[in-house]
């Protein structure tokens, strides 16, 4: 048994294999989670054949362990099913907008945090791949995704192969206000990062950039401002033909 405190990535994998058994309870414990309405607007594509994986690959940026993990797991925002549910119980459904999405993808957010508690509990090793949304239209056409359903989660499954160094976090004060938002002085953020800026492997990552700052590797290399816009600009295409965006 593993807990939170213990968290880490796992991006490489054993040979031993998943079941479908155990997945399968996982998928149905996690379902328990809070969901807006008890609609449960949310769908998951388990994904294990190697050539379905290598197609996926493409559209996390070939990250390895899409095509070695045993199980790769999209979960959706998925409002197709209660459409469907209710054109065809004399219901007239309204979830073609901006809004249903933004409740669809929080429930789905929140069925995968479960997910990967649980799935870890049980000693299994995931990796949380955030780039599910930067090129969804791989995504949407590889898994065959019908309108009023979008990816937003994207998780690598198996048994560890590795027991990397957790990643560091930022102290409580960092993010939590009391009462009302305190912004940020130039103080508060000397404090708060220092022991970031300080790690080993991240003052080598700011050396092997070429930069001054470790925030300048996020802003410059990492995380830019033209591919936050590019990506944005793909993102809100596939919401348009998915459907939530008319």
């Amino acid at each position: 048994m593993k807990s939170i405190e213990t968290r880490r990535s796992i991006r490489k994998y054993s040979s031993r294999e998943v079941t479908d058994e155990q997945l399968d309870r996982l998928l149905e414990l996690a379902a328990r989670t809070q969901t807006m309405g008890n609609l449960q607007l949310y769908s998951v594509v388990v994904t294990r054949d190697i050539k379905m994986k290598e197609r996926l690959a493409p559209a996390h940026f070939n990250q390895p362990m899409v095509t070695s993990a045993p199980v790769v797991l999209t979960v959706c925002a998925d409002f197709n099913r209660t459409t469907v549910w209710a054109n065809n119980r004399k219901a007239t459904p309204g979830y073609d907008n901006f809004l249903s999405f933004v409740n669809a993808a929080t429930d789905a957010l929140l069925y995968t945090q479960t997910f990967c508690n649980l799935a870890e509990e049980e000693g299994l090793g995931y990796c949380f791949l955030g780039t599910t949304v930067y090129c969804p239209q791989i995504i949407i056409d590889t898994l065959k995704l019908p309108k009023l359903v979008m990816p937003v989660a994207t998780i690598t499954l198996g048994w560890p192969d590795e027991n990397p160094p957790q990643s560091d976090r930022l102290p409580l004060a960092s993010f939590v206000h009391n009462e009302t938002y305190s912004d940020y002085t130039a103080a508060d953020i000397d404090r708060f990062y220092a022991a970031k800026e300080a790690l080993p492997e991240n003052r080598n990552f700011v050396e092997i950039n070429n930069k001054e700052t470790l925030a300048q590797v996020f802003t410059d290399c990492r995380y830019t401002k033209n591919d936050n816009e590019h990506m944005s600009e793909t993102l809100m295409d596939a919401l348009k033909k998915q459907g939530f965006i008319k």
